[in-house]
């Protein structure tokens, strides 16, 4: 049995690149990712974490800063770790939001939010296309998505439209690169405690939302860096063109 679980579930040899990585959910992926065995490149403006976690920091866990709106940084970010060891895992993790109602929103706001949430998306899978195309391990590209691909939330359109732009590339992506060794999935978190999270809920709205799911409660960053880790996996290679909600039960419940 340990032979099988280490052979469908450990990313040993491996190597990812997790964007967004410097701090809350992108944070606890690149530690997962690291954890079942994988060279992680922890990507973020910073280049390095924000917050430390309470337990030592794997040592094939590796900061580095990216701009993921420049099309020139990613292009020789990912050459520099591409051509050193090859990229087997892309989970393209960067977003960005801001709370403002949809008549004040300004054509600057409205593009600044596009650029993270959308084109960096197909920039950073575009760079790491050729070294997904011939990894050993069949390349995985893992997007993140939003319940806010689905469902509406008031003062956070422009999100909204990006988060659902994630999930027409995801279905785009795997099939054009389904004969290409390349996998390609979205998972939706639902409500996890996090540093964008705080920007746009107050008191009201996170009754609501506590109140919008089945399980009434917010999720804990092991819970969504488990899938991610799941569709990075072997035991993955059947699953492309999906979105995955991790939600606690948000868009199941009606009343």
């Amino acid at each position: 049995m340990e032979n099988f679980i280490a052979k469908m579930y450990s990313l040993k040899g491996l190597t990812a690149i997790v964007t967004g990585a410097s701090s809350g959910l992108g944070l606890h992926q690149a530690i997962a990712l690291a954890n079942c065995g994988a060279t992680v490149f922890a990507l973020s403006r910073s280049g390095e974490p924000k917050v430390i976690p309470d337990a030592p920091l794997p040592d094939n866990l590796f900061f580095e800063k990216l701009d993921v709106s420049s099309s020139a940084d990613v292009r020789q970010k990912f050459k520099e770790i591409g051509e050193a060891g090859g990229i087997d895992i892309l989970v393209n993790n960067a977003g960005i939001t801001q709370r403002i109602r949809a008549e004040d929103m300004t054509e600057q706001i409205w593009r600044e939010i596009h650029d993270v949430n959308v084109d960096a998306v197909f920039k950073c899978s575009q760079a790491a296309y050729p070294y997904l195309k011939s990894s050993l391990h069949v390349g995985r590209i893992i997007n993140i998505s939003s319940m806010a691909s689905y469902l509406g939330f008031s003062e956070v359109v422009p999100y909204s439209s990006s988060k659902s732009a994630v999930l027409g590339i995801t279905r785009g992506l795997a099939v054009e690169w389904s004969a290409d060794n390349i996998l390609v999935n979205s998972v939706s978190p639902g409500w996890f405690p996090s540093l964008m999270s705080q920007q746009v809920m107050d008191e009201d709205r996170k009754s609501k939302i506590l109140n919008r799911m089945p399980l009434h409660r917010f999720g804990r960053p092991e819970e969504l860096a488990a899938m991610i880790c799941f569709l990075a996996s072997p035991a993955a290679t059947y699953i492309t063109g999906q979105d995955f909600s991790v939600d606690g039960g948000a868009l199941a419940f009606g009343f």
